[in-house]
């Protein structure tokens, strides 16, 4: 009986992302064709001849009607065409794959970063409940979240790498990492493991340890508040006080049942916060100049290259589909009240 609605749950839900999907790259396609001004202009500085834009044009299919120009864009997204861009040529596949690593290994970074962050501040404010322990892990998640990502990089920059001298304040690793590293993943930090390559290693370690904490703490100002209600929440519940009735030790208690129960709800935030991760790393790569998609998002977005930006965005958003698909599955395993 559990499989089989297991497995009703997941064809839903699946069933549900087709519509979903089809309805963002509508909004995505409509949203670049409503932005005011040529885009072949825009993207070209505006001083190009108008023959040559109509050529451009042509060739990109601009001058089509709109819904063919709909048509082609969905046929192309459903084969794996998201576009080239316009400023340079580039095929937006081929950005995601160069440029994706360095967003994948400052996201996950963050991440871990964040749940280090929210478990260990939430758990600590739920088990000392209105101690000042209490009262200094709330008062460190709301300054934490409510803190622009940006501004809090910028103090780390100045006060770790400026004023300290600890650590680098910009780039994914030195310009000679760079150049003698070999090129496999697009993530410096594997690249570097399997080449063997401590040195490169510890470079590539030290360059992310800043824009990780920075976001990972903007980030993590969530994990406490939530952490925090589920661990008072829990040490409140039945099977807690017959624990405790049964004689195990109270950190046994708090560890091993509340603490474990209060990490259910966290996994389904942890889906929900991927969207705001992937914002606030487009905000990070700016603040420390790291070379991933959010940084050759918004350079795009300054040349008005329409096509860049409509190709990036989509990408950022169905990973955003996928995860939050991927979460509902895990919930329903993990609570079968979900699936009913």
């Amino acid at each position: 009986m559990t499989g089989t609605s297991l497995k009703t749950y997941a064809l839903t839900r699946l069933a549900l992302v087709v519509p979903m999907v089809l309805i963002l790259l509508t909004f995505v396609f409509l949203l670049m064709r409503v932005a005011p001004g040529n885009p072949i202009a825009a993207a070209l500085g505006g001083h190009v001849p108008p023959s040559v834009i109509q050529r451009i044009s042509h060739r990109l299919g601009y001058d089509k009607p709109i819904y063919t120009q709909y048509g082609d864009y969905l046929w192309g997204v459903l084969h794996g065409n998201l576009g080239r861009t316009i400023t340079d040529r580039r095929a937006v596949s081929s950005i995601i794959v160069e440029n994706g690593g360095a967003t994948l290994e400052l996201t996950v970074a963050a991440s871990f970063v964040a749940m280090v962050v929210g478990l260990v501040v939430g758990l600590l404010a739920g088990r000392f409940r209105d101690t000042w322990i209490d009262v200094s892990g709330r008062l460190f998640g709301i300054v934490a979240y409510a803190m622009p990502v940006f501004f809090l990089g910028f103090l780390a920059q100045l006060l770790f790498g400026i004023w300290l001298g600890w650590l680098p304040t910009s780039n994914q690793a030195s310009p000679i990492t760079q150049a003698f590293l070999p090129v496999h993943s697009h993530i410096l930090f594997i690249d570097a493991i399997w080449a063997h390559n401590w040195g490169a290693l510890w470079d590539v370690v030290k360059h992310l340890i800043l824009p990780a904490t920075t976001l990972g703490i903007v980030i993590g100002g969530v994990f406490i508040r939530l952490v925090r209600i589920n661990v008072i929440r829990s040490l409140k519940d039945d099977y807690v006080e017959a624990a405790r009735a049964r004689g195990i030790r109270e950190r046994s208690v708090v560890y091993r049942y509340a603490f474990r129960n209060a990490l259910v709800p966290v996994v389904t935030v942890v889906g929900l916060q991927l969207a705001l991760l992937l914002g606030g790393a487009i905000l990070t790569e700016e603040t420390f100049n790291w070379p991933g998609i959010g940084s050759t998002l918004v350079s795009y977005l300054a040349e008005r290259d329409y096509a860049g930006v409509q190709g990036i965005v989509v990408v950022f958003a169905l990973v955003v589909v996928v995860a939050s698909l991927l979460i509902d599955f895990v919930n329903a395993f993990i609570d079968p009240r979900i699936r009913y």
